[in-house]
C-alpha cells in the first residue's frame, strides 16, 4: 500500500498502481481540498486496476483525521473513556455513532477502510499515543471498541486494530526510533485483552503490527516477528483476518536493511500488506523487488476489507441518521467539562 503526492494522480502515479505488488492506496491530508475533489480522486484511483485496488486513510479523530472540511469533526477517542467513567451506556453509544460516522462519511467517498480502532492501552507514557488510547484498562478499552466496531461495520467498513500486541507502554516514537518494551509476557497481556476481545467477537478483519521491538520475547519489531504474527496473533488469539506491517520508513525500521529487505522480512513474517509511504524511491524499490511475490491467502484476507454499499453524500448528510448522530457527537464529546463551585 501506497501514497501519492497530490489531489489527482499524475502519470507517474498511474503507472505505479498499475504495478503487480501494489495493492491499495493510502490517502493523508495533502490529498484532500474538498468533498469534490476526494471524490474525483478516489474515482480515478478506482479506474487504475480490475479489481481495485484498496483505498484507506488514518482517520481516527482527534489528532489523527486527514480529512476535516466537510467532515464530521470527531473526538479523541480518550474523551470516550471519560465518559465511560461517568456513563458506561452512554459512552458506549457514543462510541458506535463514532464509528458510524467515520465509515459512513468515508464510504460515501467511496474510501474502503480507516485504520482504526486504535487499542492501545492509556499508559500515560507514549506521546504519540497520548489521548488516541480510549482508556488505561483493558476492559473498558475492549468495550469501547468493541461498539465502535459496531458502529464501523453498521457504516460499511471492516475494523483494522492498531497497534498489536501494544504502543502504549514507550515512549520513544516509533517514527522518529526504534522502540524497546521491556516488559515480560505476563504483563503485556493486558495490552492483549481488547485484541481477544474483538478477534473473539470477530469484529476484526484487520489488525496493525507496531513498529516495536519487546525485547525479553524477541529481538526484531514485532512487524517483522513471526513470533508475534504467527505464534501469538494467529494461534493465541485464533485470529484469520489480514495483518498489515506499520509504514516501513518509518525511522524505528530503518536498521534492519534496505526498503526491499524490510519489505521481505515484514511478509516472511506473515504480513498480508505492508505500507511505504512518503518516501517514493523506496515504494518503488520495494514494488520492484515484489514482482514476483504471492500468497493467495493474503489476497482473500485483503479482499474482505473492501467497504460496502456507497450512497450518495448528499442523501447521508440529508438522513435523520447522519443528523443524530452528528448531533450527538459534537454535542456530547469535546466539550470542556462543567465545574460547579462549591
Amino acid at each position: 500500500m501506497l501514497d501519492i503526492e497530490g489531489h489527482s494522480l499524475t502519470p507517474a502515479d498511474r503507472a505505479l498502481l498499475r504495478e503487480p505488488a501494489v495493492g491499495g492506496v493510502i490517502l493523508f491530508s495533502r490529498n484532500y481540498a474538498s468533498p469534490a475533489q476526494l471524490a474525483d480522486l478516489v474515482a480515478s484511483i478506482r479506474a487504475v486496476r480490475t479489481p481495485p485496488l484498496l483505498i484507506a486513510v488514518d482517520h481516527e479523530g482527534g489528532r489523527v483525521q486527514r480529512f476535516r472540511d466537510g467532515f464530521t469533526s470527531i473526538p479523541p477517542m480518550r474523551d470516550l473513556g471519560h465518559q465511560y467513567d461517568s456513563d458506561m451506556n452512554a459512552a458506549l453509544s457514543l462510541a458506535k455513532a463514532a464509528g458510524w460516522l467515520i465509515a459512513s462519511e468515508l464510504r460515501a467517498m467511496d474510501i474502503d477502510l480507516s485504520f482504526t480502532p486504535c487499542v492501545d492501552l492509556d499508559w500515560g507514557l507514549s506521546e504519540i499515543i497520548g489521548n488516541r488510547a480510549f482508556h488505561r484498562k483493558p476492559g473498558v478499552v475492549a468495550d469501547l471498541a468493541s461498539a465502535f466496531c459496531r458502529g464501523l461495520r453498521d457504516g460499511g467498513m471492516a475494523a483494522v486494530a492498531k497497534h498489536f500486541p501494544g504502543h502504549g507502554a514507550v515512549v520513544a516514537d516509533s517514527h522518529e526510533q526504534l522502540p524497546i518494551d521491556r516488559r515480560g509476557y505476563g504483563d503485556l497481556l493486558d495490552d492483549m485483552r481488547p485484541y481477544e476481545k474483538l478477534i473473539g467477537a470477530r469484529q476484526l478483519a484487520g489488525v496493525m503490527l507496531a513498529h516495536i521491538v519487546y525485547s525479553e520475547l524477541d529481538p526484531v519489531p514485532a512487524g517483522f516477528s513471526p513470533y508475534w504474527i504467527q505464534t501469538q496473533l494467529r494461534q493465541q488469539l485464533g485470529y484469520d483476518g489480514a495483518v498489515f506491517c506499520d509504514d516501513l520508513s518509518m525511522k524505528a525500521t530503518k536498521k534492519f536493511g534496505s526498503m526491499a529487505k524490510r519489505a521481505r522480512l515484514a511478509l516472511d513474517a506473515g504480513c498480508d500488506m505492508i505500507l511505504v509511504c512518503n518516501d517514493r524511491p523506496a515504494a518503488m524499490a520495494a514494488v520492484a523487488s515484489l514482482r514476483d511475490y504471492s500468497n493467495p491467502l493474503s489476497l482473500v484476507r485483503l479482499a474482505r476489507l473492501h467497504g460496502t454499499g456507497h450512497v450518495m453524500r448528499e442523501t447521508l448528510l440529508a438522513s435523520d441518521e447522519w443528523q443524530s448522530a452528528n448531533s450527538r457527537i459534537t454535542e456530547g464529546l469535546g466539550r470542556p467539562e462543567l465545574k460547579l463551585d462549591a
